[in-house]
């Protein structure tokens, strides 16, 4: 009898954490499938924004295949087509841009989620210094500050805006922690981190008809009136960097302005032209203010970085820098 007892106990001992064991490999895959999908989901977004399988690969430091998988993987489980394969470009299809709707939701729920739980206990100075060049703080930072204070309302920042020689040279005085610029990277007393991948785009007047065909050679380029950023701006630094390599002498400048937001007003109110980042203008291609000038078999790319001098460490910085990275338009 007592036989029979151990046997029923330790055969019940044995199934139980068989149980378990199934329980708990159910809930791994599901936590791997989930985090699967949340990915795929945010790898669409990016392809989605660019139009662009290379271009996503860049932004998200993933190979191009990989990039083509995860849409593959995504219109199979949906049986839907979202994009269209053309020989040099992808166009969303109508169903594309009703998942897009979808999936910028679901994202925005991750994202809530993530700040609500994931570093509840996290803590941070009180005050944060670091500095960011023009474009960046006009255009991009100040929503991820505000979302950043949302889950840490105690941390109080200090923000210098400046064109990015001069952040550089804050950051080597130690007069800020950190900071993000644009253009290119020069000095050897500073670290230099790839953010994200932007493209400077020729704008002007949403009603100047010029250029019917939206396009111009760069012959025409170097004629037509421009407007121009001061010197030791990083996109002046790009720019010129982008004219010496395509043997262009230089640009008829027709006024020069210290700041991007100057140069939208003033092409607001006149048919001259004006190299910009295509984050500044994003809400003014939505509100038919200002239109792109395609400049015809060429491109400026470059790189928005985060800087801060060789060798400085620091955990506050390390984790603020991970959270900018992960809430830029996402």
């Amino acid at each position: 009898m007592l036989n029979s007892l151990a046997f029923l106990y330790i055969y019940g001992q044995f199934k139980f954490e068989r149980l378990v064991i199934i329980y708990t490999q159910l809930f791994i895959y599901k936590h791997v499938v989930h985090k699967l999908m949340k990915t795929k989901l945010h790898i669409f977004k990016i392809v989605a924004k660019h139009l662009s399988f290379t271009k996503a690969a860049e932004q998200l430091y993933i190979s191009q295949p990989a990039i083509s998988k995860a849409i593959k993987n995504l219109e199979q489980e949906y049986k839907t087509t979202l994009f269209i394969r053309k020989r040099n470009s992808i166009e969303m299809t109508k169903e594309g841009k009703s998942f897009l709707i979808y999936v910028n939701k679901i994202l925005a729920i991750y994202s809530e989620m993530d700040e609500q739980f994931l570093h509840k206990k996290e803590t941070f100075p009180k005050l944060i210094n670091f500095g960011v060049s023009t474009t960046l703080s006009n255009y991009i930072i100040p929503k991820i500050i505000a979302k950043f204070r949302v889950q840490f309302p105690e941390t109080k920042f200090n923000i210098i805006s400046n064109n990015s020689e001069n952040i550089e040279n804050l950051i080597l005085n130690q007069e800020i922690d950190f900071g993000i610029t644009e253009g290119s990277i020069s000095n050897p007393k500073l670290q230099f981190e790839k953010f994200i991948k932007d493209e400077i785009v020729l704008v002007t007047n949403v009603n100047n008809n010029s250029f019917k065909k939206g396009s111009i050679d760069i012959e025409k380029l170097q004629r037509i009136p421009m407007i121009e950023r001061e010197k030791g701006s990083g996109t002046k630094v790009i720019i010129n960097k982008f004219l010496l390599e395509n043997n262009i002498k230089k640009l008829n400048v027709a006024v020069t302005l210290n700041s991007t937001e100057a140069i939208k007003n003033y092409l607001y109110n006149s048919d001259d032209y004006a190299l910009l980042s295509i984050s500044a203008i994003t809400e003014d291609l939505l509100n038919n203010k200002l239109k792109i000038i395609d400049i015809k078999d060429l491109s400026i790319e470059r790189w928005f970085y985060f800087v801060k001098r060789t060798g400085y460490l620091s955990n506050t910085v390390e984790y603020f820098e991970k959270y900018i990275r992960l809430n830029y338009n996402f």
